[in-house]
């Protein structure tokens, strides 16, 4: 049998890469005052994005439960008796406490639950579900796809630029770039998830400068077997981006997609992520 490859919402995958490659999306839950939705379930990033900016109430965000978790691995365990989780970084949301909780809460209790904390995010996560759930469809038994899926964190690197700190500060998830609240009105910072929360890596003065960084922090990288590039608002930015990395990078799959409305609530407008995962040595 197959190991089931399970991540939540804030992987940011498409949904054409979860169905083609039999991957299952726990959401989380973005809420809007009294009204509830599951992120890319009941409510799509556009719509998402369109009452953070119009709307007067502002979002928050809930993790799954583990009974979430639960109910995903018995649907998974009619197909399998092992199961690989990777969630979110656990500095960033309890979504990997719930996943750990809910593999003693499923009713199959043969199948088998390796969850890992990828401690990341976005592309960053995204681009390693990819690469794993690949793997996993060659047969691989689930002590190796595990040991495959850290190797593959290791090589995971992402960065993001955000037109303002402001939704992450009022969100309460800063972290380490807590010190450039006080400049927020004047920079524009860039970040990323190192030791699984967000750290600050620069500051740039405007959008332009802000995406010759992260071209020239791809470009750091020399052997390069994916890229991920993302947004909150602006698509055609993406679309950009993408155009350039392709003359450079011409076999390299590039992965398009939009930023999840939970980490929407912390991203706010504007905001661009690109992940690079490097190939194996």
């Amino acid at each position: 049998m197959t190991v089931r490859v399970i991540t939540d919402s804030l992987s940011d995958l498409t949904k054409e890469h979860i169905e083609g490659l039999g991957i299952t999306v726990v959401p989380l839950t973005v809420r809007f005052g009294h009204e509830t939705f599951l992120d890319r379930v009941t409510i799509s990033p556009e719509d998402f994005y369109k009452r953070l900016i119009e709307g007067n109430i502002w979002p928050s965000s809930t993790q799954p439960s583990p009974q979430d978790f639960a109910n995903a691995y018995d649907e998974a365990a009619k197909d399998t008796d092992e199961i690989l989780v990777i969630t979110l970084s656990s500095k960033l949301s309890g979504t990997y406490q719930s996943a750990k909780a809910g593999a003693d809460l499923k009713k199959t209790k043969k199948c088998r639950v390796e969850v890992i904390d990828s401690q990341t995010v976005a592309m960053g996560l995204g681009l390693v579900i990819l690469a794993t759930a690949r793997e996993a469809n060659k047969g691989v038994t689930l002590d190796k796809l595990a040991e495959f899926a850290r190797g593959g964190l290791a090589r995971s690197h992402w960065i993001a630029y955000f037109d303002t700190l402001k939704y992450l500060a009022k969100g309460g998830r800063i972290g380490k770039a807590a010190g450039l609240v006080g400049s927020m009105l004047s920079v524009k910072p860039i970040l990323n998830s190192k030791g699984g929360e967000m750290s600050p890596v620069t500051r740039v003065r405007s959008r332009a400068a802000g995406l010759e960084y992260i071209y020239n922090f791809v470009k750091e990288h020399k052997n390069i077997e994916m890229l991920g590039l993302e947004h909150t608002t602006d698509p055609m930015i993406v679309d950009s981006v993408a155009q350039r990395f392709i003359q450079d990078y011409p076999k390299v799959p590039i992965i398009r997609s939009s930023v999840s409305p939970v980490l929407g609530v912390y991203g706010g407008p504007n905001a661009l992520g690109v992940g690079v995962l490097e190939a194996e040595k």
